[in-house]
C-alpha cells in the first residue's frame, strides 16, 4: 500500500475511534434499525440517476467529431470511481482521460483538459449551492461568517479562473513561482491542459451552457440525496438548512487528510447538524454518506482490471 493512502487510512480510523468513544454505540444501532426502508431505498437509489446523469454530461464534454458511447461513458464513471477509491491522487480521474484518448481519438492534453473541466464544474457548483445556503442559513456566528467568506471566495476565485485565461494564467505563474519544484513541474502541466480547456469550451458557448446548468442540477441531487438520508433516519433538518450543511460536510471530506473523507466528513455532520438531531443519527447520516463514494466503486468492480492496466500503462509513461 502507498505510504500517503496508508497515512490518510489511519488518520481516519483514528478519527472514527475518538467520534465513536463519545457515542452510545447501542444509540447508533437502534436509529439504523428505525430507519425507515422506503426512504432509505429511494435515497441509495438516488446513485442511479446521478452516475446517468454524470456519464451524460461526460458524452456532451467530448468533441464533436468523436463519439462516446452512453455505456461506455458509464463504465468510464464507474471505473474512475473504483479507482478513485484504491490509488491515490485521483488516479482514477486521470485514467479515464487515458482511456479517452486511447479509444476516442482524443489528444491526451484535450483528454486531461476535459476531465480537468469536468472536476472543476463539479467544485464550483458545490462551492455554488453551499454559498446559497449560508447566505439563507438564519443562525450565523463568527464561525460561519468565516466559512461563507471561504466559501464565497474560493467560488469567485472558481469563476474567475473559469472565466478569464489572463487571471489563469497569473496564478499559475504566481503559483508555480511560490510552489516546490515537484509540485510547480505538474502545475506547468496543469496551466498547459487549462490553456486548451479554456481554448475548447470557451468557442461553443451553447455547450458551455449546456454542461454549466447539467453539473449545478447534479449537484443539486447530490444534495437532494443527502436531506433524503436524514427523511430516512426519520431525524429532521429543513431543505434550506441542509443545502449549506451537506456541502460544509462534503468540503471538510475532500480535505486531503483521510481515506475517501471518511473521519472528516463524518465528524462534520455530526458538528454541523448537532442542532437539528443527536450524535447518534449524525454518525449513521455519516454512514450513509460514505455510502455514496462506495456504491459507485462497487458498481464499477467489474472495471477494475481494465482501469488498473490503464492507471499502470500512464504511470510507466510518466
Amino acid at each position: 500500500m502507498n505510504l500517503k493512502r496508508f497515512i490518510s487510512l489511519a488518520i481516519s480510523v483514528a478519527i472514527l475511534l475518538i467520534i465513536y468513544s463519545k457515542i452510545d454505540t447501542n444509540k447508533l444501532i437502534e436509529v439504523l434499525r428505525n430507519c425507515d426502508p422506503i426512504w432509505m431505498i429511494v435515497s441509495l437509489g438516488m446513485v442511479i440517476p446521478l452516475v446517468i446523469f454524470t456519464s451524460w454530461r461526460l458524452q456532451q464534454l467530448m468533441p464533436k467529431r468523436t463519439s462516446l458511447g452512453f455505456v461506455e461513458a458509464n463504465r468510464l464513471i464507474l471505473g474512475s470511481s473504483v479507482l478513485n477509491m484504491v490509488l491515490p491522487s485521483k488516479m482514477g480521474d486521470i485514467a479515464k482521460a487515458y482511456f479517452m484518448r486511447e479509444r476516442n481519438g482524443v489528444s491526451g492534453s484535450l483528454s486531461l483538459a476535459i476531465v480537468i473541466f469536468e472536476k472543476a464544474c463539479d467544485m464550483l457548483s458545490l462551492l455554488l449551492w453551499c454559498a446559497l445556503g449560508l447566505l439563507l442559513y438564519p443562525a450565523k456566528d463568527s464561525l460561519f461568517w468565516t466559512m461563507t467568506t471561504g466559501v464565497w471566495g474560493g467560488l469567485v476565485l472558481g469563476l474567475l479562473m473559469l472565466g478569464s485565461r489572463q487571471f489563469a494564467d497569473f496564478f499559475f505563474n504566481f503559483s508555480t513561482k511560490i510552489a516546490p519544484k515537484k509540485i510547480a513541474k505538474k502545475l506547468k502541466k496543469m496551466q498547459t491542459s487549462w490553456g486548451e480547456m479554456h481554448g475548447y469550451f470557451w468557442g461553443d458557448k451553447k455547450q458551455l451552457f449546456l454542461i454549466t446548468i447539467t453539473s449545478i442540477f447534479i449537484w443539486f441531487l447530490h444534495l437532494l440525496q443527502i436531506w433524503l438520508f436524514i427523511i430516512a433516519l426519520k431525524a429532521s433538518a429543513p431543505f434550506l438548512i441542509s443545502l449549506a450543511l451537506s456541502p460544509l460536510s462534503i468540503l471538510a471530506g475532500l480535505l486531503p487528510l483521510t481515506f475517501a473523507g471518511v473521519g472528516t466528513r463524518d465528524a462534520a455532520l455530526i458538528y454541523f447538524y448537532q442542532p437539528y438531531f443527536n450524535e447518534a443519527t449524525g454518525a449513521a447520516l455519516g454512514w450513509l454518506c460514505t455510502s455514496r463514494y462506495f456504491l459507485p466503486a462497487i458498481i464499477g468492480l467489474p472495471f477494475l482490471g481494465q482501469m488498473m492496466a490503464a492507471a499502470k500503462k500512464l504511470k510507466s509513461q510518466n
